[in-house]
């Protein structure tokens, strides 16, 4: 393992580069304002659409309302009615927080083909670029790809370059719940990859269910793939600062705190997914026990004691990963804070054994993914820390655990 502190004089070296390189890219590309008439979105379309609609006479409810409303609302209806409001408005009860978890899954099989059969029609489109037509190409089997077999989508957006949430196992019934919030360049397309399937949401939460379930038989687990944000495409401007990161915060704090039951959570953030996760921090329900992270560069804080959370933080990194040479700083809006790894920042670190590189801490086989399943299943005592010792179990005495079966 290698040291993870470096000196004072290079990490303000590091940050006078990273704001030259920035300092360029606004020269040359200059910031942009677009304004006028803003088109309507299919999801936009589908909220407006419901704000007018009734059911049995009766108007429906906000649609901002609060998750436990929501669901009271749910409750009140018929399953004929609950249906119906799923095959009319799919996407706004697909993606309702406080809608039922299967009648989610079912309104977004109805939204997924009508995406499916809208980007059908523009691979024929004349109109478009031959681009255009190989792009709606792909979307159109990504489509395909999300509708085959019992997949659960949990959430999905087809607007721009895409959200979309699913679920592996049964979140109802789940005793422990984890959600992955992968990082920079996370869209309906990037969401499942046949190649390095481990490094996209889908391959990391299957990967991540399955570890869970071998770490633990007896206990009911579900896994989320998250991508339901708007992630910065590439190392840019968006992944330099928390603007997108704020943005997502606030998304997934809204699913946090409609999650059916009461089971603890526990949340897996990697790369820039955990600077999204140390903005979150503060509003997370007490629910949330865990939040891990893994090739960060910073959680937007200076400690994790600054993160305003009583759940427990956890950070690895492997040694040949190369996000330990940004600069671990945050200077006017640029970098995300301090190194999660260090001893100064005060979370508990992992090992990252047999890890490979920046994106493989879901691999199977690594101490990564199997720290990250005991953490799931609450087998804290089973966790391997960073540095060969019990470091990162310090203060674990009386927590609950679920040992390996």
């Amino acid at each position: 393992m290698t040291s993870f502190d470096s000196s004072p004089q290079l990490n303000v070296w590091r940050a006078l580069l990273a704001l030259a390189v920035v300092f360029v890219m606004l020269a040359t590309t200059g910031w942009t304002a677009l304004h006028g008439h803003r088109r309507t979105t299919p999801l936009q379309a589908s909220l407006a659409a419901w704000q007018h609609g009734r059911v049995d006479g009766h108007r429906l409810p906000d649609p901002d309302e609060s998750p436990t409303r929501l669901a009271r609302f749910f409750a009140s209806l018929t399953a004929r009615q609950s249906a119906g409001l799923a095959h009319r408005y799919p996407l706004a009860v697909g993606n309702m927080n406080g809608a039922p978890v299967e009648l989610r899954y079912r309104a977004n099989r109805v939204a997924l083909e009508k995406a499916r059969r809208a980007d059908l029609g523009r691979m024929h489109d004349t109109r478009l670029s031959a681009a255009g037509q190989q792009q709606a190409g792909r979307r159109m089997h990504r489509f395909e790809s999300l509708l085959r077999g019992d997949r659960h989508i949990l959430a999905f957006d087809p607007d721009g370059s895409g959200r979309v949430a699913e679920v592996f196992g049964d979140l109802d019934k789940a005793e422990r719940i984890s959600v992955v919030v992968p990082g920079v360049d996370t869209d309906l397309l990037t969401f499942q990859k046949t190649n390095r399937q481990y490094t996209a949401p889908v391959g990391m939460a299957k990967a991540l269910y399955g570890a869970e379930r071998a770490a633990s038989r007896t206990t009911r687990t579900a896994v989320i793939a998250w991508a339901d944000y708007t992630a910065p495409s590439g190392l840019g401007v968006d992944a330099a600062t928390a603007m997108r990161a704020e943005e997502g915060a606030v998304r997934l704090n809204a699913l946090l705190w409609a999650l059916p039951g009461n089971a603890p959570v526990s949340v897996f953030c990697h790369s820039y997914g955990s600077v999204l996760c140390g903005v979150a921090a503060r509003a997370m329900p007490r629910r949330v026990t865990d939040i891990a992270v893994a090739a960060s560069p910073g959680m937007h804080a200076s400690q994790a004691a600054n993160l305003g959370t009583p759940a427990r933080v956890w950070a690895m990194r492997d040694a040949d990963d190369w996000i330990q040479d940004v600069p671990y700083l945050e200077v006017g809006g640029l970098g995300h804070g301090a190194d999660p790894v260090s001893r100064a920042f005060g979370a508990r670190v992992l090992s990252a054994r047999d890890a490979k590189g920046h994106a493989g801490y879901f691999e199977p086989g690594t101490d990564s993914l199997r720290n990250f399943a005991d953490i799931g299943v609450g087998a804290y005592d089973a966790v391997r820390c960073a540095h060969g010792d019990d470091g990162c179990r310090v203060g674990l005495s009386g927590v609950t655990t679920a040992g390996r079966a």
